[in-house]
């Protein structure tokens, strides 16, 4: 095995890190909400425009607080 470490060692190190990285994946996933609908017709180059939902549910509570 490469570094010297044991089969157990690599694969628990190898699972740990799938682990991590499924779960990030799951995280930035919930939080940047994507639109997963699919248009009839495809939008023009520069039409698309996206949305970070969670900041934009977080600033209109920060701007009815405000008023």
């Amino acid at each position: 095995m490469p570094a010297g470490v044991s089969w157990s060692t690599y694969l628990r190190a190898l699972a740990g890190s799938m682990l991590a990285m499924f779960a990030g994946a799951e995280v930035v996933h919930r939080y940047y909400r994507p639109d997963l609908s699919i248009p009839e017709i495809p939008p023009k180059p520069g039409e698309l425009k996206t949305e970070l939902l969670g900041l934009k549910e977080r600033s209109s509570e920060i701007q009815t607080s405000q008023q």
